[in-house]
């Protein structure tokens, strides 16, 4: 499977990093993480190049690690500092080291060109760091299924009135029509469903005694990150057009990492502007959210199951609806044809 590489993909929450080795997966390129003494996170290529024995296997030694087999130990860059028994360290005696940073709570890795890696692009939500927004980190939910059919999913509100009828979703949207745009990378597919019950995840915090506009704005950031957009107003208090922050507005946010063509890790986690630091109510909508995105969880894998039983011969059906996932791929078609090309001057690592 092709992926982008050149991007920074979230590979843990930051809290899961410690002094201590761990392994992840991004892109089919499997990571040994740690945190130094120093607090910085350090992502090695897991893979020791003498026999092979994934480092996650080894040990610490103080912010170096110490393979597991015959206890070559590597620095933070990747170096080979010691080969026990032995006085001269061949060159080749080294593992790749990956760019990192920390951002929205979560650790994020460039697995491509580290010449590209520009740390003042990684995804951020201003909402995250301001003080009227309280966010709710969640699970990092592993589904066995594409990344890209997930990202379909994310950017695709027309299933919510099927999959998820008992926490986000209703019968009231069925046959109300998505728009759909493109921002430069990222895809945007919405719709508002006026002067309609509210879902019920919604219904049950109680602040609406009657119908309520809904809307729900489906951020898809190519080639993985998943910002959904919605939210409720009294009927007629906002409108398409108006200011959504007025009303009752929460974030789903999706931290994607392709793990490989089968397997994707959803780093969740959910942003409001109401009922600021109550932690009942962060439980209570983080408890919705769980059962949401199990829903989603088991739609994915079926697919995935017949996709793979199935395969090319299988053709599908496409539907109007389908316009923001077609978009979102070409987007991804595009980032990856675009890695081939030469290194603009300008560019520099940081």
């Amino acid at each position: 499977m092709e992926y982008v590489r050149n991007t920074w993909y979230p590979v843990a929450f930051s809290s899961d990093i410690t002094h201590s080795l761990t392994r992840r997966t991004v892109v089919e390129q499997h990571l040994a993480l740690y945190r130094t003494r120093a607090n910085e996170v350090v992502a090695l290529e897991d893979l020791c190049p003498h026999r092979l024995l994934p480092l996650s296997m080894g040990r610490l030694l103080d912010d170096a690690v110490q393979c597991g087999y015959h206890g070559m130990t590597f620095d933070r860059s990747g170096k080979c500092i010691r080969i026990p028994g032995q006085q001269v360290v061949p060159p080749s005696a080294r593992v790749k080291a990956f760019p990192v940073v920390e951002n929205l709570g979560l650790v994020w890795v460039w697995p491509g060109d580290p010449a590209r890696a520009d740390k003042t692009k990684v995804f951020d939500l201003p909402q995250y760091h301001d003080p009227g927004w309280t966010t709710t980190h969640g699970d990092a939910l592993h589904i066995r299924a594409s990344y890209l059919s997930i990202c379909d999913n994310l950017i695709d509100p027309s299933h919510v009135s099927f999959v998820h009828l008992s926490t986000i979703g209703s019968s009231a949207s069925e046959d109300v029509p998505v728009k759909t745009e493109q921002r430069g990378n990222t895809v945007l597919a919405w719709r508002w469903i006026l002067d309609a019950p509210p879902v019920p995840v919604v219904a049950k915090l109680g602040r609406f005694k009657g119908n309520v506009d809904r809307w729900h704005y489906y951020y898809l950031h190519a080639p993985s990150v998943a910002v959904i957009d919605f939210g409720s107003s009294e009927p007629g208090a906002i409108g398409p057009d108006g200011d959504r922050s007025r009303g009752m507005q929460l974030f789903s946010c999706h931290f994607i990492t392709p793990v490989d063509g089968h397997n994707t890790v959803d780093h969740w986690m959910h942003m409001r502007n109401f009922a600021p630091g109550d932690r009942a109510m962060s439980e209570s909508i983080k408890a919705e959210f769980r059962v949401a995105f199990s829903e989603d969880k088991t739609i994915l894998e079926a697919i995935q199951h017949e996709e793979d039983r199935h395969g090319v011969n299988r053709r599908k059906v496409k539907l109007a609806l389908d316009a923001s996932a077609v978009r979102l791929h070409r987007v991804i078609e595009q980032l990856i044809a675009e890695e081939t090309r030469p290194l603009p001057t300008n560019i520099h690592s940081t």
